[in-house]
């Protein structure tokens, strides 16, 4: 039984009707044939061999690439014609396999074949190919084609194309198919045979030729070479139309979206804002989540921080626009003519006014036109309000509206509280970190007074910008004779309990220094101090108790026992957690204690440089003496931390810091960085990154311990790193 028949081009009703081609019986070469199981690996073989075989065609000289590539100037890469050839027989070679093996389900037979112009004497060799489909002559000349056919052993199955046609979930069902391969090809078609179906496609070959002299190798393979011209063009922009996806629609041009998508919107916008912790940024982000998927443009007033319980004037935060080239000049007739909603909405006294606090929007005039509902577009304005505060003002608008849908002005009102929110979570958190740094400048040093004959260098980062740090260092001299002090510490915890700490014990300890106390004597008064304090804030915290219990303080049977019976702090209930840490207190107060390295320096008589250390360490990581060698060594003893215990006396030790070494103090935020389980100090870390800073002077060894700490863990450190560098010179 020969062949049913061919199909023609459907999106080109006036091409020829295919006619009987001359095929190559003499040379084999100018075929190549396949056979693919019916497996997803498929496409993938196929592609890999539709290149081989034009590869080996052009080794053989039966496909040359183009004339260019004849001459002394070489194309570039991918403008061969046989390039553009490959990429187009193997897209459309992918396109027929994969539909075979997902449609069919059968084996897949595959085969390419080189068809030089028609009109060309062939030498002997009959009319049709004993295989296959013909698909060539017509009266007129045609150029020279490559051939692809796939064939399947389902012939009942349709070839499927639908390419624009979606499924139930929106995406398509098939591929691009034989929309791709129609726009790509000269012609293409279907030809069912017994058990057989095979889908060809002819693709001209569009590279330019050289003048090659005739009854030459090349003469043959420059007959299968056409002309590149306008058609190829035409198929490559069709072809990169259809693999382009589908332009996305606007939210907001789907009537369905605001009952299907507005929960995820606002779910998005609530995470996306609620992470911010600057004004600025929250208004950035508002606008972008705003523009377009709800309007054509947006604004965000934000209004000044509260002054003697008034509300500061506004300013244009952001402006956003879909078209960026309009952002200034939209930006320019809001600064201009700012929403009456300003004015109208906020009372006298500052406080929200006409909406009860809400984020209602209400339309406001079109920028620049005067009037609501002009032709130009729709616009409202909302007031950011949260907990009763205006934080602020939301403008937008859409185009060609005569009024905002209320759907859409609903979901404006909940997106406008979130906004609202994340604006004032981020004023508070900005007040905050501005009084955390103001009193960090005042509870440390403005600047370390510079040791004669000693150079250092010091390093302070604070984990958290917004929240006072327990670390602090000084350096300062202490009169009589030449001395200079040095203290390094680290008060338990952080925010306003460390700082209460920091506050006192920075103050003390220069006071101490400065009556001659030594070393020893300066930790043992400032432990008995900090015990004193703590003691006093316990003794205020119980009477605190009393009082809410409604207890009689003033004596009989039912009075409190004096609050000197109370016992030293040691003896109080320690509340969880205290366990280790000393005292603590009973309604889970915490006990002022610190770790502290506190040292003095004095030069060496001579002129040799140095100088006399006296220190010593009260629970804190013990300093590291660098010498000249690479050798290092601790330079203290540890004893107990300040403030668990007023019965201890502590103990200093002296050593000659000679010219050329180098005294390391940090604080547990450089030895206790972690890196999963690791510390940087396990087995003797920091000691040896020190060992490798010989003959650096005190910034470099300082910024070399720096670096190693942030390099330990590709996380920030989580404790404040505060580290002293003292080198002798």
């Amino acid at each position: 039984m020969g062949p049913i028949g061919d199909c023609r081009n459907p999106n080109d009703p006036e091409a020829p009707a295919p006619a009987r081609s001359r095929t190559f019986h003499n040379d084999e070469r100018r075929t190549a044939r396949t056979s693919l199981p019916g497996n997803p690996l498929a496409p993938s073989a196929a592609r890999r061999f539709v290149r081989a075989a034009l590869a080996e065609w052009t080794s053989l000289g039966l496909l040359t690439t183009c004339a260019l590539c004849q001459g002394d100037e070489a194309c570039p890469p991918g403008r061969h014609s046989t390039d553009g050839l490959a990429d187009d027989a193997v897209l459309i070679v992918d396109e027929l396999v994969t539909n075979a093996v997902v449609h069919a389900g059968t084996n897949v037979e595959l085969l390419c074949r080189l068809e030089p112009a028609s009109g060309e004497p062939e030498p002997g060799g009959p009319d049709e190919a004993p295989d296959g489909p013909s698909h060539g002559l017509t009266a007129e000349r045609e150029p020279a084609a490559l051939v692809v056919e796939v064939s399947d052993h389902h012939p009942a199955r349709s070839v499927r194309s639908d390419a624009h046609g979606p499924a139930t979930d929106g995406s398509p069902e098939y591929g691009r198919g034989l929309q791709l391969i129609a726009a790509l090809a000269e012609r293409w078609g279907i030809t069912y045979r017994t058990g057989l179906k095979t889908v060809w496609a002819r693709l001209p070959l569009d590279g330019p030729t050289a003048e090659i002299p005739a009854g030459t190798d090349a003469d043959a393979a420059a007959a299968v070479n056409g002309v590149v011209g306008e058609p190829a063009l035409r198929r490559g922009l069709r072809a990169a139309e259809i693999l382009a996806p589908a332009p996305r629609g606007m939210p907001r041009e789907d009537p369905d979206w605001i009952s299907r998508g507005a929960l995820s919107f606002l779910a998005e916008a609530s995470d996306l804002l609620a992470g911010q912790l600057d004004e600025d940024l929250v208004a950035a982000l508002a606008g972008q989540l705003l523009v377009p998927r709800l309007a054509d443009w947006c604004a965000i007033w934000l209004d000044g921080e509260e002054a003697h319980g008034r509300t500061g004037a506004p300013r244009l935060a952001r402006v956003w626009h879909s078209d960026e080239s309009r952002i200034e000049l939209l930006r320019a007739l809001l600064e201009k003519e700012p929403p009456r909603l300003l004015d109208a909405q906020r009372g006298q006294d500052g406080t929200a006014g006409g909406t009860g606090g809400r984020n209602v929007p209400v339309p406001v005039p079109w920028p620049g036109s005067g009037q609501t509902g002009a032709h130009d577009g729709a616009a409202v304005a909302c007031r950011l309000v949260a907990n009763g505060r205006p934080l602020g003002t939301l403008v937008l608008g859409r185009r060609r509206l005569a009024r905002m849908p209320d759907e859409v002005t609903a979901l404006i009102e909940d997106f406008a509280r979130r906004v609202a929110l994340a604006i004032g979570a981020a004023r508070r958190y900005t007040r905050q970190a501005t009084i955390s740094r103001v009193l960090q400048r005042s509870l440390l040093p403005s600047q370390v007074a510079r040791i004669p004959g000693v150079e250092s260098h010091l390093v302070y980062e604070p984990a958290d910008d917004g929240v006072v740090g327990g670390d602090f260092y000084d350096v300062f001299p202490a009169p009589p004779g030449g001395r200079w002090c040095f203290m390094l510490g680290d008060v338990q915890g952080s925010g306003p309990e460390a700082a209460v700490v920091t506050g006192l014990a920075r103050p003390w300890l220069r006071l101490l220094a400065r009556e001659g106390y030594g070393v020893g004597e300066v930790l043992d008064r400032l432990n008995r101090l900090l015990l004193d304090d703590a003691m006093e804030a316990a003794e205020a915290a119980a009477l605190m108790v009393a009082v809410a219990g409604g207890q009689d303080l003033s004596g009989g049977d039912g009075a409190l026992p004096g609050l000197s019976d109370l016992g030293a702090l040691s003896e109080i209930e320690q509340g969880p957690g205290d366990s280790g840490r000393g005292g603590g207190l009973a309604d889970g107060g915490q006990s002022r204690f610190l770790s502290l390295l506190y040292g003095e320096l004095a030069p060496l008589p001579g002129t040799g440089g140095g100088a006399r250390c006296t220190l010593a360490s009260a629970g804190h990581p013990l300093p590291l003496l660098l010498k000249p060698d690479g050798t290092v060594r601790v330079a203290a003893e540890p004893q107990l931390l300040l403030g668990v215990d007023e019965n201890v006396a502590y103990e200093s030790l002296s050593f000659d810091l000679e010219s050329g070494d180098t005294l390391l103090c940090v604080t547990d935020g450089v030895t206790e960085r972690r890196s999963g389980r690791l510390l940087l100090d396990d087995d003797d870390g920091l000691a040896a990154i020190l060992a490798g800073c010989t003959g650096l002077n005190a910034q470099g060894v300082a910024e070399r311990i720096r670096r190693a700490v942030h390099d330990f863990d590709p996380s920030p450190p989580s404790d404040d790193l505060a580290m002293l560098v003292l080198r002798a010179e």
